[in-house]
C-alpha cells in the first residue's frame, strides 16, 4: 500500500510539474540569482548548485524552492541558442495519461501532433522551475527552445508563431500546462523571447503541430495582423438549437461583459451556434471576463483568436 500512495503521489506530481500557477510575467532576477538561476543545471560553480535537490516526493506547493517565478537579469544571445530539429520520438513513459485532471478540469492527450492548429493565449515560465523536472521527468532548461502543452503528446513538436509580429519558433512539447484559465501553451524562457512574447508575459499566438516523419507537409507561416491586433474572443458556448444560442446570448448581454454574437459556423456537417463575448481589449480583459462567467455557474470559456 505504502508504495501503491508513492506512486499516486509522483503521477500527481508529474501532470502538476511545472506550470500550475498564475503568474504570467515572471519578475526579473538580479545579483547572483540573474548569473545563477535557481537549479541551473550548467551552473557548476555556484555555491547553490550542489544542494539542489528536486524532490518529487514533497508537495506541490514545497517543492519549489522559489515562491515566485522570475527571469535572469540578461536576455539570452538567441543566436547562440539552435532551434530543436524535429525528429520521430517514442512516447515518454511519463506525462502521458489519458484523460487526467488538473485543478478540477480534466484534459485529454492528443495521439499525435499531426494537423493540430490552435490560435490562443501564450505565457512562459522561468526561473521557478528551471533544473526541475518536468511532467516527462526531462529537466527543464529555460534557455532551451521548449513549451508545454496541456493536450500535445510528450515530447512532439510545433511551431509557435506570435500573430501580432510573425516571428516564430520551432519547439519541443516536453510538459504539462499552462492549467492557467484562458492559456493555450506556456513557453520557455527563451522561445517567448525570440518571438516577443516577453518581456509582456503573453501575447497572442498561432501553434501548428509538426509531424517529424513528414516535415516537408509543415503548413505555410499564419497570416499575422498588420494593423491592430487580432481580435481576443470568448466562446461561452456551441449549439444546434438556435433558439438556446439565443438564450444564452441574453443572459450575456445583461451581464454587461462586453459585445455578444451568436456566429454561425459548419462543424463536420453540422450546422452550430457559436455564442461569443469580444472582441476584449487585451488579455488582462479577457481574463477578468471569464471569471466573471464562471462565476455566473457557466463553463469556463474558451479563447478565440481571429
Amino acid at each position: 500500500m505504502r508504495a501503491a500512495r508513492a506512486w499516486m503521489l509522483l503521477l500527481a506530481l508529474m501532470l502538476l510539474a511545472a506550470c500550475g500557477g498564475k503568474s504570467t510575467r515572471p519578475t526579473r532576477a538580479a545579483g547572483a540569482a540573474a548569473r545563477y538561476p535557481p537549479g541551473r543545471v550548467d551552473a557548476a560553480s555556484s555555491p547553490r548548485a550542489d544542494s539542489f535537490r528536486d524532490d518529487l516526493s514533497r508537495s506541490q506547493d514545497s517543492r519549489y524552492r522559489d515562491g515566485n517565478d522570475s527571469v535572469p537579469g540578461d536576455v539570452p544571445d538567441l543566436s547562440k541558442l539552435v532551434e530543436p530539429v524535429p525528429r520521430v520520438e517514442p512516447r515518454s513513459l511519463y506525462g502521458n495519461k489519458s484523460p487526467y485532471t488538473v485543478l478540477g478540469h480534466s484534459y485529454r492527450v492528443l495521439p499525435s501532433a499531426r494537423g493540430y492548429d490552435e490560435r490562443g493565449i501564450a505565457s512562459f515560465y522561468g526561473n521557478k522551475f528551471h533544473g526541475y523536472k518536468t511532467s516527462s521527468l526531462e529537466t527543464y532548461d529555460m534557455y532551451a527552445f521548449s513549451a508545454a502543452s496541456t493536450t500535445l503528446p510528450l515530447p512532439s513538436y510545433a511551431r509557435v508563431t506570435n500573430l501580432e509580429n510573425g516571428k516564430s519558433v520551432i519547439v519541443r512539447i516536453n510538459d504539462r500546462g499552462p492549467f492557467h484559465q484562458n492559456r493555450l501553451i506556456d513557453l520557455s524562457y527563451a522561445a517567448a523571447v525570440k518571438i516577443g512574447i516577453w518581456p509582456k508575459g503573453t501575447g497572442l499566438v498561432e501553434v501548428r503541430g509538426i509531424d517529424p516523419a513528414n516535415p516537408t507537409q509543415e503548413l505555410p507561416p499564419p497570416t499575422v495582423v498588420t494593423t491592430g491586433h487580432p481580435g481576443i474572443y470568448l466562446q461561452v458556448g456551441a449549439f444546434s438549437d438556435r433558439d438556446n444560442a439565443e438564450r444564452l446570448a441574453q443572459r450575456l448581454r445583461l451581464a454587461n461583459l462586453g459585445v455578444v454574437r451568436v456566429m454561425e459556423a459548419e462543424v463536420n456537417g453540422r450546422r452550430v451556434r457559436r455564442v461569443r463575448v469580444g472582441p476584449l481589449a487585451n488579455v488582462d480583459r479577457a481574463d477578468q471576463v471569464s471569471a466573471r462567467i464562471e462565476d455566473m455557474g457557466l463553463p469556463r470559456p474558451q479563447v478565440a483568436v481571429d
